[in-house]
């Protein structure tokens, strides 16, 4: 049996739907009962459990052979560094408790960082309490998301306009689908470094005004591409409905990207092939 966390997601749907269409049992993880009726429908055992309740998801962990992972980020909290440290500390608490073997945990390129990388320091923090529990972990480090152009949809659809984070929309960057990772969360899952180990992700190429010539032929309109300079970030953040904080912290992200802080450090690299046009048709077709 195992674990998955995330299953309402992207990532964590696509290795419990791997999982399940190998034949291996499930136990899917959501906070919301009724969210689970459709996994229930396709094979899996779902339990309720929040990850900030290190009760409950240490009895959702229980039991099982491996369990997949994640942080999920919340802007609502007015102390966003404190909060998503507490909740890294219940799920590390909870896989102690639990008594499961192996993890995959979800995390990010640039995890091997503590400070200067906005929220991916809370995944550096999981890592390394994950760690601490003396479970065997896989950490997964992605690059962007392919589906990351969901975010900004609102922008893209209320008024024509791709943003960009940067001082040029012309820098190529690895982007990866999410049905990729998952697969490769199921992989490891199934196949266990005995030692644990980080798994870096490699994959296709794009720079942002290719994801916006990409996702304005999948709209069938006209975008126009917009670059954000750096003083701006912030706000622009924050005009878009995030709290000053969240927003801050998603600005330092981008400028240690901007820095080159961001690289490969991981014991192994798995190549992802999804395109970012099959990526971005999903995505269209899914709001009609």
């Amino acid at each position: 049996m195992y674990a998955i966390t995330g299953v309402t997601g992207h990532v964590g749907g696509a290795a419990a739907r791997e999982l399940l269409g190998r034949g291996e049992p499930v136990r899917a993880v959501v906070r919301d009962a009724a969210k689970g009726a459709g996994w229930s429908a396709a094979g899996a055992r779902v339990v309720v459990a929040d990850l900030g309740d290190r009760a409950a998801l240490a009895e959702a962990l229980r039991g099982c052979a491996g369990a997949f992972l994640m942080l999920p980020t919340d802007p609502a909290p007015a102390d966003p560094d404190a909060a998503h440290r507490a909740l890294a500390d219940a799920i590390a608490g909870a896989v102690a408790d639990s008594g499961v073997p192996h993890v995959v945990l979800l995390s990010s390129i640039g995890a091997e960082l503590p400070e200067g990388t906005g929220p991916i320091r809370w995944l550096h923090h999981l890592e390394n309490g994950l760690r601490a529990t003396g479970t065997t972990v896989t950490a997964i480090r992605p690059w962007h998301f392919q589906e990351k152009a969901e975010t900004l949809l609102g922008a893209v659809l209320g008024h024509g306009v791709y943003p960009v984070f940067g001082d040029s929309a012309d820098v190529p960057t690895t982007m990866i689908a999410t049905r990729d990772i998952g697969v490769v969360a199921a992989d490891a899952l199934l196949s266990p470094a005995p030692a644990g180990e980080v798994v870096d992700l490699d994959g296709p190429r794009y720079t942002e005004r290719q994801v916006a010539e990409e996702l304005s032929a999948a709209l069938g309109r006209p975008l126009q591409v917009v670059t954000v300079p750096r003083p701006g970030w912030t706000q622009a953040l924050v005009d878009g409905g995030l709290p000053p904080r969240m927003a801050a912290e998603l600005a330092e992200l981008y400028e240690a990207e901007h820095r080159g802080l961001y690289g490969a450090h991981g014991d192994r690299t798995v190549t992802c092939r999804t395109e970012l046009a099959e990526t971005l048709r999903r995505i269209v077709t899914a709001l009609a």
